[in-house]
């Protein structure tokens, strides 16, 4: 049989940066997200030998791990020799990885492939693995063993699924599900775009200058997370009134305090197909990830929807269709 699993990427509302360590063990952090129909894949083909085979279906890479070997971490693959390592995994497969969106697209690509690893390791394997433990583990895997820059927002939203506030703290961090009418989703995924500004971004510089800007008292960064993390709450109130205009507006406010977080967060590019947008009848919007390129999210007037997707294309943006999904990573054996 093979194992397979899928994991989706996120969008985030509001409050990414107050997951990026010092801040949320000195302040607490919290932000919101969704989960939406787009997946990292990782299939698995156990087999009697004593190594895995790793293949990327997008990139075309394959590279051999040998088990019981020290692992050397070298750019080739290290999330999956990272996860062999940390799930202790001794038995030999092939393991195949994919996904809709490519790493720096600001959709949580990298996190939701680890979380779909980990939740193919186990199902393999016959672990019995809690959402929770599944998240922390990918967590381990990215911060601690790789020790690569990053929030804690994404391996959550990827296993968790779904619309999600989730507040992080010192010592822990608790995932409150937001129950969604399926009116107002059905409005949100008539309402929101998601456009490629053209260009991907490596996240790590980002993300690193701006924890060291907080550890260092920056009053801006400072005042920035406190704001995002303000516009995280009042989000989730928005969303659970059904308040569809105030939740876009927040989208707006939010924008303006992501910018303060570092420099490079924004472009000329992307400040021009966002006040592009707003131009056409865009209400708010945000640049999803750390910032730098991938994916800009815009909330519309439905009236004007389609006039703030004509623009962007004039631009040079690629309208990705997309919905919010509710399922979180989900694994499966199927046959060979």
């Amino acid at each position: 049989m093979l194992i397979r699993a899928k994991a989706p990427l996120r969008i985030s509302f509001a409050g990414g940066g107050t997951d990026v360590p010092p801040y949320p063990e000195r302040r607490g952090g919290c932000v919101i997200s969704s989960t939406i129909d787009r997946y990292a894949y990782v299939t698995i083909v156990p087999k009697r030998i004593k190594h895995v085979s790793a293949h990327s279906l997008d990139y075309g890479i394959k590279t051999k791990f040998h088990l019981g070997k020290r692992m050397v971490y070298d750019g080739e693959l290290d999330l999956i020799k990272a996860a062999l390592k940390v799930m202790g995994i001794k038995g030999g497969c092939d393991l195949f990885i994919h996904s809709d969106a490519p790493p720096g697209s600001g959709l949580g690509s990298s996190s939701a492939m680890v979380v779909a690893v980990v939740a193919a390791l186990a199902k393999w394997k016959k672990m019995s693995l809690t959402p929770y433990e599944i998240a922390e583990a990918a967590i381990k895997i990215e911060r601690q063993e790789l020790k690569l820059a990053g929030g804690l927002q994404d391996q959550y939203a990827a296993t968790f699924g779904g619309f999600n506030f989730i507040e992080f703290n010192k010592d822990t961090t608790v995932v409150n599900p937001l129950r969604i009418d399926p009116m107002m989703l059905n409005e949100f995924n008539y309402r929101f775009l998601l456009c490629f500004t053209g260009k991907t971004r490596l996240s790590a510089n980002i993300v690193e200058r701006q924890a060291n800007s907080f550890s260092r008292g920056d009053d801006d960064v400072v005042d920035a997370l406190e704001g995002l993390k303000l516009m995280a709450i009042q989000m989730k109130n928005h969303l659970l009134k059904g308040n569809f205009e105030g939740f876009g507006r927040l989208l707006d406010d939010a924008w303006v305090y992501k910018k303060k977080l570092d420099k490079q967060i924004t472009t000329s590019n992307i400040d021009k197909l966002y006040e592009a947008a707003k131009k056409k009848g865009a209400i708010g919007g945000k640049i999803l990830g750390a910032g730098g390129g991938g994916y800009l999210l815009l909330f519309c007037d439905f009236r004007k929807k389609h006039k703030v997707a004509d623009a962007l294309q004039s631009l040079g943006g690629e309208i990705m269709p997309f919905s919010f999904t509710i399922p979180g990573v989900q694994t499966w054996e199927a046959p060979k």
